[in-house]
């Protein structure tokens, strides 16, 4: 276990640390995926080297694990090509000696349980077969595992009503992380693993107190602690978040955050999960937007919402997400995260899924954990308020107008 500045600090720690942007292949990132991960790893010298790997539908469980494989066989072709053409070893180059005992070949990013932007939650089977997949191709799966703690199930119970004020008894629990089930399968390597769980204390404390760990094998955690704590401008400024991390503290050691996470979090998202969908359900339902399937089949256990996101889909006679969040924006006052903004920046392929058939492109992501139930109610019927003005200058033959709106 290594402390961190959060779960996004801590992804460009993981990568200054574990990866080479002249040797590692390539980072392959589940799509749609969460956008502002991209420029982390463009940052750190992966420009050019991200992979889109499709989520893809209810029979993939959460991610094309084909696509996946496809995609590393022919990745780790061209490189052993390259290299034998180039008579380089087919070695780490920048990140070299002592201080770097452990470069992967590749780099997997997923958030498996309630993604973002998606809300799907990776099954069981996906996830042995993904750290099986890590293992063959000398891979590190980083887990954004921010959302596992607030969850409640889907269903409402009889007479509940949605529980206003009562805290919730513990609902089952989410898939187990990956890295608890690389630890637990045969093979596992005792001192690297192959995965590293990402957590944050931002999802369940509050956004700005930039806490986080990582939990991994012991040489990839001390390693990565040699980032984070002991190393270059760490040695000369300090750990992350001193003052931060001693709150964290006080409040693990008397049980105050697993309280305030049972009475005042899961009771507040379940409250507003619940407005949202209502209000996607009368309002936005009838002019033929979906929901995306965000909870996985668990036998035996009973379905779990959670996380911040749902994730829906327009209807076929409207145009791209990105043109209704223009229309949204300029005539409702009103802000989506529409699917192009969840695209693996600088794959074509990513872009060009995006706008095909079934694509990400008509989808959009709506956030019930930051607004109150009011507002969330108010911005469905905006976005319902536009897509019906959209629908009827359509049909009158009207070209509607983008703007530009931040997309990359």
């Amino acid at each position: 276990m290594a402390i961190s500045n959060g779960a996004s600090g801590n992804l460009a720690n993981i990568l200054q640390k574990f990866a080479d942007p002249l040797y590692t292949r390539a980072i392959f990132l589940a799509e749609p995926t969460y956008f502002l991960a991209c420029p982390i790893m463009e940052d750190n010298g992966f420009r050019g080297k991200l992979r889109g790997v499709p989520e893809g539908g209810p029979e993939h469980g959460g991610l094309d694990l084909e696509f996946l494989r496809q995609r590393l066989q022919e990745t780790e072709a061209e490189a052993v090509r390259m290299a034998a053409e180039s008579g380089r070893p087919d070695a780490p180059i920048l990140k070299t000696g002592p201080s770097y005992p452990k470069v992967f070949k590749y780099i997997i990013y997923v958030v498996p349980t309630f993604a973002n932007p998606s809300g799907k939650t990776m099954a069981d089977k996906t996830r042995r077969e993904l750290v099986r997949m890590a293992r063959e191709f000398d891979a590190l799966i980083i887990s954004d595992d921010v959302y596992d703690y607030l969850s409640w199930p889907a269903e409402e119970p009889t007479g509940d009503g949605g529980g206003t004020t009562m805290a919730l008894p513990a609902p089952p629990p989410p898939p187990s992380r990956l890295v608890d089930i690389d630890r637990g399968m045969d093979g596992y390597d005792e001192d690297w693993g192959n995965t590293l769980s990402n957590g944050s204390f931002s999802k369940i404390i509050g956004p700005g107190i930039r806490v986080g760990w990582a939990d991994c094998a012991p040489s990839l955690a001390f390693q990565l602690g040699e980032v984070v704590f002991t190393r270059g401008s760490s040695s000369s400024g300090g750990g992350p978040a001193h003052l931060s991390s001693t709150f964290v503290d006080k409040m693990i050691r008397s049980g105050e955050l697993d309280t305030h996470i049972r009475t005042v979090l899961i009771p507040t998202y379940r409250r507003r999960y619940r407005v949202l969908m209502e209000s996607i359900a009368e309002l936005l339902i009838p002019l033929g937007v979906q929901a995306e399937s965000s909870l996985p089949e668990r036998e035996g256990s009973t379905a779990l919402a959670g996380g911040f996101f749902v994730y829906l889909r327009l209807p076929d006679d409207v145009p791209h997400a990105r043109t209704v969040a223009s229309v949204a924006l300029r005539e409702q006052g009103l802000r989506i995260a529409f699917g192009h903004l969840f695209v693996v920046a600088g794959d074509q392929g990513s872009i060009a899924r995006a706008e095909g058939p079934g694509g990400i492109a008509r989808c959009f992501r709506l956030c019930w954990a930051w607004h109150e139930e009011e507002e969330l109610r108010e911005g469905v019927q905006r976005l319902a308020d536009a897509l019906a003005s959209i629908k009827e200058r359509l049909l009158r033959g009207e070209v509607i107008r983008e703007e530009a709106i931040g997309v990359r």
